[in-house]
């Protein structure tokens, strides 16, 4: 698996898995005005986030997009669950940091931040729509 970040001409691919990802295991469970308030999200932040991507060969397993020390989006296909692509994904982006990483995660991806070394900063909340719980990582 190779970490890198995505060229400007392979974000509409990442921005794919993303809303691929998310209508699968997120959209179900969120009322329609989250669903439209993600959605807003990836059109109006896309020219500001930095984009990982993790490879498998020509496959894009994976997806993080983060801004400043922030994690916007971590998304991975399902065929990659439980394979460490996260993992990988989180590491690269925290290497480059310092100090703190924090994360809004989704109800779905709580204890898979928490295995990655975040805990919570507040109890779960709903904004816009958008369920998430605030979470924190030292470095």
């Amino acid at each position: 698996m190779e970490i890198r970040y995505l060229t400007p001409e392979e974000i509409p691919q990442g921005l794919e898995l993303v809303r691929d990802v998310f209508l699968e295991f997120e959209a179900p469970d969120y009322p329609p005005e989250g669903v439209e308030e993600f959605f807003r999200f990836l059109e109006d932040s896309q020219e500001t986030l930095r984009f990982y991507g993790a490879w498998d060969g020509t496959a894009l397993r994976g997806v993080l997009a983060a801004k400043e020390d922030h994690i916007c989006l971590l998304f991975v296909r399902r065929e990659y669950h439980r394979q460490g692509t996260a993992r990988a994904l989180t590491e690269a982006y925290c290497r480059e940091q310092t100090g703190a990483v924090t994360v809004n995660s989704s109800p779905y991806a709580v204890e898979a931040y928490h295995r990655l070394g975040f805990r919570d900063t507040a109890p779960q909340q709903t904004v816009n729509g958008i369920t998430f719980t605030p979470m924190i990582r030292d470095l």
